[in-house]
């Protein structure tokens, strides 16, 4: 039975719902004073990990799609990467302004470039500030063949992202390494497509 676009409706409220709710628990958390001795921190990897997920969400939208033979299960994919892109956004101002406690962007800039993990999140995050600016119909319909490369830099961010986040953990946990292990199954994925890129 396939999904109808009402079911698809509901689906996207309640991904939406999944998406902003931890940030509701972020603002409670940290007005209780639920987190550790360096909150700053905790907020900066929360608000990275979520980023994160949400990419991992995006990508797994077309497996399931054709493996559940679900169509419509493509409309959530926007919604989740606009999604990802907010979070991202969240995770750059709480490394800037929480860590760096300045609004310096040249020192900002500083320690984008002397930092390599931070360079591959600065990277990450330029790459899903396009695709952002870009996700809308009139950018898919003016950018024509453009649009599909340029998206396909989603799978750029699915390399540097799990990268940035195990480079930035000073004790390496299984955390890190299962966003790692899930971005390279979904990418394994799409080996017919990148094999085709090659050839």
């Amino acid at each position: 039975m396939r999904l109808t676009a009402k079911q698809i409706v509901w689906l996207k409220v309640a991904l939406h719902l999944a998406a902003f709710l931890p940030l509701v628990w972020l603002f409670y958390a940290a007005s209780q004073g639920y987190f550790s001795a360096d909150p700053a921190k905790d907020i900066q990897h929360f608000t990275g990990r979520m980023a994160l997920k949400l990419l991992l969400a995006t990508l797994l939208v077309t497996p399931l799609t054709r493996l559940l033979k679900q169509p419509l299960l493509i409309r959530t994919r926007r919604l989740l990467g606009l999604w990802c892109f907010a979070w991202a956004t969240l995770h750059l101002i709480s490394y800037s302004l929480l860590e760096l406690g300045i609004n310096n962007l040249s020192l900002l800039g500083q320690e984008l470039v002397s930092r390599p993990y931070l360079t591959l999140g600065i990277i990450s995050w330029l790459v899903l500030l396009a695709l952002a600016f870009t996700s809308t119909q009139a950018a898919q319909r003016k950018l024509g063949r453009r649009w599909q490369i340029l998206h396909n830099f989603i799978y750029l961010v699915a390399i540097l992202a799990p990268i940035h986040y195990l480079w930035s953990v000073k004790i390496l946990s299984p955390q890190p390494l299962i966003y790692a292990f899930i971005a390279l199954v979904l990418l394994a994925w799409r080996y017919k497509k990148f094999r085709q890129w090659l050839r």
